[in-house]
């Protein structure tokens, strides 16, 4: 113990690393964690948090127009790009900075700097050149984006990265990607007035959703008037003098004042050092770990997404309280990734958790599809022609509740509820039992008595 400088070395101050670092500094243990960006990681500095935030201010135009058919009366409300921008970034800094106070009052020592391997209990950092021992190391540099070489001109785009930050709002632009992030982005713009198209390789947006999920956000995006153009794929993208070209693998061609990719990222591995250390990496880079995050070396784990698993916050979080039972508690405790909920802060925006009714079908014998359409009642006087949507998916064996899909206003967090009873098992009869709470959207999901439809052995059964 006494031979190395720390306990615990974390490489990376996101969300996984931090919470590390906390909880281990918390039982006494002596620990650094090394960041060369800033603390908070991509949830925090350029991710979920200030996404969330344009999410909301991509609202407001609609909430105005909703308020005429309830009796209000205002003049034309004016965005302000700047002030938006501006207020993101306090906040960021706030965050950032209850992240870097909670890792101090844990005693953490915070190294500004990157952090490489030099051996298996050895670090240097980039900035100094100092080098660092550790009993155990634990790795938490998350995900990157990397460069598109398929796209001829792709240094001309925009990633998540730079999004937040543009020196003004675009009229226009181009999004690649029907993954969340491009779904996302294209509502938040759209939102915000700017002329939107969405370009997905595939056939519909949001994949490995449950598929009325996917079709009707899909519809809903259409109607309020942003463009997706499915099969899409770009060949090259081209600065002229008043706009950027993308041209389409089918000819077509877009212009747009902004052009951003929103194609993913891969776990954050190069120049780390990792074959020094004898880490095993597998094709994608992402670090191997076993069902208890250690990697091959047995005093090193790794969390989060550069281990390749689920890019989630929450999911990081966890993997880091897990971490810390088994390395330093002594209690087996492998991370459960079963039932985790998720949201997508589209417009109408999706909570979803469990299977899909597509996957169900390869898993039970007898599945019980419980689904509902509806206008909710504050959309009624509004206008709006907006839609809920509610599915539970039911193993009509067991009757219990494998899968809740929602699609609307606050869907992200009732979804979250919903999840608490589906990792408790309950099944379709305790959600009949509960009453009611009359008017609200979410009393739909204790009032779906009968099945919509039953599939057997696969096959939809005839009502």
């Amino acid at each position: 113990m006494g031979s190395f400088d720390f306990d615990l070395f974390v490489i990376g101050s996101g969300s996984g690393g931090v919470r590390a670092a906390r909880l281990a500094g918390a039982l006494g243990k002596r620990v650094a964690i090394a960041e060369e960006y800033r603390i908070g990681g991509t949830c925090v500095i350029r991710g979920c948090v200030p996404k969330k935030l344009y999410f909301y201010a991509s609202q407001y135009a609609q909430e105005f127009s909703k308020s005429i058919g309830f009796g209000w009366k205002y003049a034309d409300p004016i965005f302000n790009w700047e002030k938006l921008v501006a207020a993101k970034n306090k906040e960021v800094s706030r965050l950032e900075g209850l992240y870097r106070e909670g890792l101090q009052n844990s005693n953490v020592h915070i190294y500004e700097s990157r952090a490489v391997f030099v051996d298996e209990h050895t670090l240097e950092l980039s900035v100094t050149g100092e080098r660092i021992s550790a009993e155990k190391i634990l790795i938490a540099t998350g995900a990157k984006i990397v460069s598109n070489s398929a796209i001829k001109g792709s240094d001309l785009c925009l990633t998540s990265n730079e999004i937040f930050d543009l020196e003004k709002l675009p009229k226009s632009i181009v999004i690649v990607g029907g993954g969340y992030i491009g779904v996302e982005f294209a509502n938040i713009f759209h939102g915000l007035g700017v002329k939107t198209t969405l370009l997905h390789r595939g056939d519909l947006i949001l994949r490995n959703f449950d598929y009325d999920l996917r079709q009707l956000l899909n519809d809903a995006m259409v109607a309020k008037g942003i463009s997706i153009i499915y099969e899409a794929t770009v060949s090259q993208v081209q600065s002229t003098e008043n706009c950027y070209n993308v041209v389409l693998t089918n000819g077509q061609t877009i212009c747009a004042d902004r052009v951003m990719l929103a194609t993913g990222r891969v776990p954050n591995t190069t120049g780390l050092g990792l074959e020094r250390a004898g880490i095993k990496v597998n094709e994608f880079g992402a670090v191997v770990v076993d069902e208890k995050m250690t990697t091959n070396v047995s005093h090193i784990w790794a969390v989060g997404d550069v281990t390749g698993h689920i890019q989630l916050t929450p999911v990081a979080i966890h993997d880091a309280m897990c971490f810390v039972k088994n390395a330093f508690e002594n209690t087996s405790t492998p991370p459960d990734y079963d039932l985790i909920t998720t949201a997508v802060f589209s417009q109408p925006e999706i909570g979803t958790v469990g299977l899909s009714e597509e996957d169900a079908l390869h898993r039970y014998k007898r599945v019980e599809i419980y689904r509902t359409v509806f206008r909710p009642m504050r959309n009624v006087l509004s206008g709006s022609p907006e839609k809920m949507f509610m599915k539970l998916v039911v193993d009509g064996e067991s009757r219990i509740v494998v899968g809740a899909h929602v699609l609307g206003e606050n869907a992200g967090e009732i979804a979250q509820l919903i999840g608490i009873s589906l990792k408790g098992k309950l099944t379709k009869d305790i959600f009949d039992k509960t009453m009611a709470v009359h008017p609200t959207m979410s009393e739909e999901l204790v009032t779906m008595y009968k099945p919509s439809y039953v599939y057997e052995n696969g096959e939809k059964l005839d009502n």
